[in-house]
């Protein structure tokens, strides 16, 4: 996997890079001016990051994996700490399936009716390969999404969710706070070492 030099994601425009931020070579990135990346982030290979006017903002310590798609007019933002598996889709933006309103992107606006509402993922999200996010959810601290399913409402924290559309299935364990916390202080300690 190539990586782009830190001179060429500065000349692409982002809002704001971190430290320590390696972005594949064979990635898309849409409109840059309204990312915004943390440190220690990793964008895998073919992936689709496209921001509308909210803009998508990816905290610290993130990885997206391959073939991810972040898409949509509302504001896509990942915390510190979270991450999406292979093919993870987030759509902060959707037409009207109704059938009340024409659909897709070569429609002038004013026949379609598309929805856009934020979506947020905070500290310690995991979502699963192959998931579906929806515009409007709000994934809670600590959650895990599994593989291959459809979040359309919002999930509490510390939840394990699966399936069409997603449901708890059971708790996930708290001890990712105190290895963060762990970490954070080693790499305290180093950076005073040096």
């Amino acid at each position: 996997m190539g990586f782009l030099t830190r001179q060429q994601i500065e000349d692409m425009g982002f809002a704001r890079t971190g430290e320590n931020v390696r972005l594949s070579d064979k990635a898309s990135y849409y409109n840059c001016k309204n990312i915004v990346i943390g440190n220690n982030v990793r964008i895998d290979d073919y992936c689709v990051i496209s921001a509308g006017k909210g803009g998508i903002e990816l905290g610290s310590n993130i990885h997206v994996a391959a073939f991810c798609l972040l898409i949509g007019q509302g504001k896509i933002t990942l915390h510190d700490f979270s991450g999406l598996s292979s093919r993870v889709s987030i759509y902060s933006s959707s037409d009207d399936y109704s059938g009340a309103s024409l659909t897709n992107p070569t429609v002038s606006s004013e026949f379609t009716n598309v929805k856009s509402a934020d979506v947020t993922l905070d500290r310690h999200v995991i979502v699963g390969a192959g998931s579906v996010l929806l515009p409007g959810v709000v994934l809670h601290q600590g959650v895990a999404i599994g593989a291959l399913s459809l979040v359309s409402k919002n999930c509490k924290e510390f939840g394990i969710y699966s399936g069409v559309p997603v449901k708890r299935v059971k708790e996930r364990k708290r001890d990712i706070l105190a290895l963060e916390q762990e970490m954070m202080e080693h790499a305290g300690r180093i950076a005073t070492a040096v």
